[in-house]
């Protein structure tokens, strides 16, 4: 009887394989312009829509995979809101851009497990879910438009 065992290389190549699709690129980063969303699109060979409100913009972009990225966009084309769903988790490196550390060290000095609820000065972010349910939100709370509320970001 003979079995089959991989060697190392190529189970740590199936691994970075697998991540890879787990950690799919996303967005503009939050704080960013909205000049780099259709570039981001292009990357996330997504499909986009654009909705307009009174005090912001929506820009939708749903990857082929099913992950759905929505960046809020004040009038001054800043991106002060970013919130994702789907099966797979967005790249929140790409998409907190200048916030994933302050991100990181947030979580990194959290003791529960679970969902990830920060708020950190200038910061907050909401992330949940498990392999193909993905759901979170991030906004910047000096960012938000007047008169738009933080639980629009969703």
């Amino acid at each position: 009887m003979k079995f089959c065992l991989w060697p190392k290389r190529r189970m740590a190549a199936a691994l970075a394989m697998s991540a890879a699709f787990v950690a799919l690129p996303a967005s503009a980063a939050l704080g960013g312009d909205a000049v780099t969303i259709d570039a981001d699109a292009a990357q996330l060979q997504g499909r986009m829509k654009i909705a307009r409100v009174q005090r912001y913009a929506v820009h939708e972009i749903e990857s082929p995979h099913g992950t759905v990225v929505r960046e809020y966009v004040s009038p001054a084309g800043k991106v002060f809101g970013v919130a994702w769903n789907g099966p797979t988790l967005p790249d929140l490196r790409q998409v907190l851009g200048p916030y994933f550390d302050t991100y990181v060290e947030a979580v990194r000095k959290r003791a529960a497990r679970g969902p990830v609820q920060i708020a950190v000065p200038g910061l907050v972010v909401q992330s949940s879910g498990h392999m193909r349910a993905f759901v979170g939100s991030a906004y910047l709370p000096e960012g938000l438009p007047q008169g738009v509320a933080a639980e629009e970001v969703r």
